[in-house]
């Protein structure tokens, strides 16, 4: 390590240490305050002596919500949070202190050593602080998915304690409750609320509001089961109870779907790691290519140098969004988000945003809105349509803003390496030593008082230099020949200082990025459908396992299956949704249109034996196969997961490499060959 690197370590160090000494500061200057007083009082005569973890989390969620740009973080973490911990607000706010906390350790120290190794390059420093502010989201999203997958896991030792209970008392209310008085798990928050569901005045109403808050459709599935059977009754089934035969079902669904989960994130665990290590390696790369090959350094501190960086951080934060939605096993969609005051709402309820929003959205009824309208439908966006069109207005201007702030930057960078290249005469393979890099600087500085002098002025000709370097101290014993060596130096110098200017053509390209910009989330929400189609065979037999629940209860009828379709479903809700509202109108009527609505095969089966169910056999009959092929169903819908998830690993190593590929060919290889073979060439010219 070089003794700079060793003095920026220890620059980070004392400035670590100094922020955690003011932390603690104000920290203890807040404990002072009404609310950790309150605390206090509540506390005397309870407390343990020793340090307590709880009370810690207690007191950093305090601290966070009262810190600008934490708040917002810590709320949207309180949101998610709240559905997992429901009705729990000492855990809501232990569960989000302590992940903002793990998070805010990991990127501190990130964004440290982020600042130490940009070093003065300002511009790539910005960006990274920035694409890291960015990757906090990610972290927070990935520790809620955790939560909910251990909530998952917990909820298959829950449902194999209800059998037992449910065997012992052969009532299922009395079942739940013996089971949720774990106070220590999730999961017995959440057989307490369906506990209270079913003994409510209004079961019914109570259910509907359960399943707007339901964590996973695992458990609402739970519930609308125990409720049906406390209604209807339990019956045997081939010697068995009917409500067990029904919770083992959703016990094999789970299960499929922890293995799904699990196999998903160990292909994608070091992918997202892999795409964000070529920002964080470009500049070590680089200082190492210099170091090592001198030739190269004219590449790396101009113009081409700078472009292939802007390209590789780009293209990370792109493969990095992308990589999310691709890993996405939609643990979160379903999820109620805080969308009642946006900021988007806020723009639109502006007369003037209102008004230059409404000149982008295409008229109600046209094509192109019926095409965008479908098109957020089928990805699952809750973005209303002027919310949409907000954002592709913004995302246009901020690119053609930023466009030409590269670009200027581009022809600074261009600029100040002219300025600091060191002058020598001939192109050298090998390092300069210390004398030959003093005397090259010493020519540089003295090219750079005649450029300071003529830069701008575009009418400079040789002529005017010539009297300029006649008239300086350091030219006044030279020679004509070093003269006129120093006249076309400077002057070719000049010529690329006064072409670094904004150009016509680049606010042509600005406009053209900002097309892209503008096209850039209708592209994303392709994107997101497409992934989206992947889960359709397995949304496909969830539908199935559902049916095969409510076809044994007496008193469910083709109506009741089909609001239960539309509860759990995702990619199908759309045309669900219209046939249930249609229902009453023609029922037969109602599935035919759900029939010519959607072109998949599975799914068209499913209705096809809804409408037999409807005028012509019971529903039992109707779906015979279902229970009869159990097992080919089961068997095929592992398959399925398995084709899937290899198809997910296919399109995450081609997404999560591809940063990777492009630094080490673009920034390193490509550099390395051409540059050395031209050096080589007119090394061999001179000599020759």
């Amino acid at each position: 390590m070089s003794t700079q690197m060793l003095m920026y370590v220890m620059y980070g160090v004392i400035a670590l240490f100094v922020g955690i000494v003011v932390a603690y500061l104000i920290l203890r200057k807040k404990m002072g305050k009404s609310e950790y007083q309150q605390i206090r009082k509540l506390r005397q005569g309870t407390e343990s002596s020793k340090f307590s973890t709880e009370i810690l989390y207690q007191k950093l969620y305090i601290t966070y919500s009262k810190i600008p740009y934490i708040k917002t973080y810590i709320n949207k973490l309180r949101r998610r949070l709240e559905i997992i911990d429901v009705d729990d607000e000492y855990a809501t706010r232990r569960d989000s202190a302590k992940i903002l906390t793990k998070v805010l350790a990991f990127v501190i120290p990130l964004i440290v050593a982020s600042i130490i190794i940009t070093k003065s390059n300002y511009l790539l420093k910005s960006i990274i602080l920035i694409f890291e502010l960015f990757m906090i989201d990610a972290f927070i999203d990935r520790s809620v998915d955790t939560m909910d997958n251990n909530l998952l896991k917990e909820q298959l030792d829950f449902f194999a304690e209800i059998r037992h209970a449910y065997h012992e008392f052969n009532m299922v209310e009395e079942a739940i409750y013996q089971i949720s008085q774990d106070d220590e798990k999730a999961i017995s928050r959440q057989g307490e609320k369906i506990y209270e569901v079913l003994i409510a005045n209004d079961p019914e109403t109570e259910l509907e509001k359960y399943y707007d808050i339901a964590p996973n459709p695992y458990l609402k599935e739970f519930a609308g089961i125990s409720y049906l059977t406390k209604e209807f009754g339990d019956r045997k089934v081939d010697k068995a109870s009917l409500y067990l035969k029904n919770v083992n079902n959703i016990t094999e669904e789970m299960q499929i779907e922890i293995l799904k989960r699990d196999k998903i994130d160990y292909v994608f665990q070091s992918l997202s790691i892999i795409s964000i290590v070529p920002v964080l390696g470009l500049e070590p790369l680089k200082n190492w290519s210099i170091n090592n090959f001198s030739f190269t350094q004219a590449f790396y501190n101009g113009k081409p140098g700078m472009i292939i960086q802007i390209i590789v951080i780009l293209l990370t934060v792109i493969c990095y969004v992308l990589l999310r939605k691709v890993k996405n096993n939609g643990a979160m969609d379903r999820q109620t988000v805080n969308q009642e005051n946006p900021w988007q709402s806020k723009v639109y309820k502006n007369p003037i945003g209102k008004r230059i929003t409404n000149m982008f959205i295409p008229k109600k009824g046209t094509k192109e809105y019926i095409k965008i309208q479908k098109l957020l439908k089928d990805s699952a966006s809750k973005l209303k349509m002027e919310w949409f069109y907000i954002n592709r207005i913004a995302i246009a201007i901020a690119t053609f803003a930023v466009t030409l702030f590269l670009m200027i930057q581009l022809h600074q960078a261009a600029i100040r390496w002219v300025y600091t290249e060191p002058t020598t005469e001939y192109n050298l393979l090998g390092g300069l030593t210390d004398r030959e890099i003093k005397t090259a600087m010493e020519i540089t500085e003295s090219d750079n008082k005649f450029l300071n002098k003529f830069r701008g002025n575009l009418k400079t000709t040789k002529d005017d230099i010539e009297k300029a370097v006649r008239k300086d101290k350091d030219y006044q014993d030279a020679q004509d020949t070093d003269i006129t060596k120093a006249i076309n130096r400077i002057y070719e110098k000049l010529q690329k200082v006064n072409s670094e200017y904004i150009q016509w053509f680049e606010f042509l390209m600005a406009f053209v990025f900002m097309i892209i910009g503008y096209m850039f989330p209708v592209w994303m929400l392709y994107f997101q459908y497409k992934m989206r189609l992947m889960e359709m065979e397995d949304e496909v037999m969830q539908f199935q396992t559902i049916i095969l629940m409510l076809m044994r209860i007496e008193r469910v009828n083709v109506e009741i299956i089909l609001e239960w379709l539309e509860r759990y479903s995702d990619i199908f809700r759309e045309p669900i949704s219209r046939c249930v509202n249609n229902y009453e109108a023609g029922a037969w009527e109602a599935l035919e249109v759900l029939r010519n609505e959607t072109n998949y095969q599975l799914f068209i089966r499913i209705v096809e034996s809804l409408q037999a169910a409807v005028e012509k056999i019971p529903i039992i009959e109707a779906f015979d196969e279902l229970d009869s092929e159990r097992d080919y169903y089961q068997e095929k819908r592992k398959e399925s997961n398995q084709r899937l998830i290899a198809r997910k690993a296919r399109i995450g190593k081609l997404i999560g490499f591809a940063p990777m590929v492009v630094m080490f060919v673009g920034y390193l290889i490509i550099p390395l060959v051409y540059i050395g073979l031209t050096s080589m060439s007119n090394s061999m010219t001179s000599i020759s």
